[in-house]
């Protein structure tokens, strides 16, 4: 691939797929930047906002973060303390939306989620990446590298699909898990997380 801007990898992951694992291996092997946390930090500091305050609000809208502090069965004047001046999800995403440019025209990257497909997508030198997998594979997966249950696991994996599918629904106005949307869609349950990494090299180098 040969252009003038830097390139760009984003990866759009379900959960329990090993998105984090691949998008870090394959910034490794291209020796190129990854681009997780830094998206939160430089965020945060935009918004004027602590960056752990932040961190659950990603690719979930302002609904669960009023579940999460159990206000929903309150009026819609329920009091929120001064401490607690959350950004809204629009003002969420356009900070990590402009985070995510910057970066891209700074240096060759791999970006991970955050809508990073559609952000970039006037980004000529972008190569777009799905990764999915069964219930199975994710399951087991979670259950390994957070140490729960099979029934926890499984409750993740459904509450994050359908945060994750609404916030990004909301913002692109397109559906998720559809693979048109993207460059590469993976499997990555039925060929491992490591060949997926071969997988992805490989593609880059056919075009």
């Amino acid at each position: 691939m040969k252009q003038t801007l830097p390139l760009a990898i984003t990866i759009s992951r379900q959960l329990g797929s090993g998105g984090a694992y691949i998008g870090q291996k394959l910034a490794s092997e291209l020796n190129i930047y990854y681009a997780d946390q830094e998206i939160l930090s430089r965020a945060a500091k935009q918004l004027s906002v602590l960056e752990e305050d932040l961190n659950l609000r990603e690719e979930k809208l302002l609904s669960f973060w009023r579940s999460f502090f159990h206000i929903d069965g309150f009026s819609p004047e329920a009091y929120i303390p001064p401490k607690m001046n959350f950004p809204f999800d629009r003002e969420l995403f356009e900070a990590e939306a402009e985070v995510i440019k910057h970066i891209a025209e700074e240096q060759s990257s791999v970006i991970i989620g955050r809508c990073g497909y559609f952000v970039l997508r006037e980004h000529t030198n972008r190569v777009s990446i799905f990764l999915h997998a069964d219930i199975a594979f994710r399951s087991k997966r979670i259950q390994e590298l957070y140490h729960v249950s099979e029934k926890v696991a499984l409750e993740m994996i459904a509450k994050n699909d359908r945060e994750r599918t609404n916030y990004i629904d909301t913002f692109t106005g397109n559906k998720w898990t559809d693979a048109r949307q993207f460059d590469l869609s993976i499997d990555t349950g039925k060929i491992g997380v490591d060949k997926s990494v071969d997988l992805i090299i490989s593609y880059l180098k056919s075009i």
